[in-house]
């Protein structure tokens, strides 16, 4: 861990992230080049587009540990993006991407319709960033969770550790 100052200014214990990627797909710029900002600073690895299309494209290109969704996107709304991320991986049987619904529609159907859409998280702007970032590490976490690893002879699946070679089981690392 290190001293880090805050975006308000205090000095904060930080600890790096393992650069996790974060793609966020918002047209406002503002918006996006507030949430960029502040998620690099937390150490994360973060791109931003301003278009759904090209949102979708990049998707299809390289997987991010994490997506920050706008609804109302330009060529693709988030819901469409939303509804065909979660169709591909029920496809190719992959992991669920962690997706994160931003947007400024807060009715309740609007929130029900983004969740069952497949988004796992909704957060209505305006927002404060430390409840974006609450949400994005939790979101994470889970999905780290519930992702099995494989490193060299080593399974790794939540507080579990099988070592294939040395035929032995971990649990807490006991």
């Amino acid at each position: 861990m290190q001293i880090a100052p805050r975006l308000d200014g205090r000095n904060q214990r930080v600890e790096q992230q393992s650069e996790r990627s974060i793609l966020i797909v918002e047209d406002e710029p503002s918006i996006s080049g507030f949430i960029r900002r502040g998620l690099i600073f937390e150490g994360y690895s973060v791109e931003a587009i301003d278009d759904g299309r090209a949102g979708l494209e990049r998707l299809r290109d390289q997987r991010p540990d994490l997506l920050i969704l706008d609804l109302m996107l330009p060529g693709i709304d988030g819901l469409e993006i939303c509804r065909r991320v979660r169709a591909a991986e029920a496809a190719d049987g992959s992991t669920p991407l962690p997706i994160l619904m931003l947007t400024a529609r807060d009715a309740i159907n609007d929130r029900v319709t983004g969740l069952e859409a497949g988004a796992d998280d909704y957060l209505v702007k305006p927002f404060a960033f430390e409840e974006l970032l609450a949400r994005v590490r939790a979101l994470l976490r889970r999905s780290a969770q519930t992702q099995p690893t494989v490193n060299a002879q080593i399974l790794s699946f939540d507080d579990l550790a099988i070592d294939q070679s040395a035929r032995t089981v971990r649990r807490n690392d006991r």
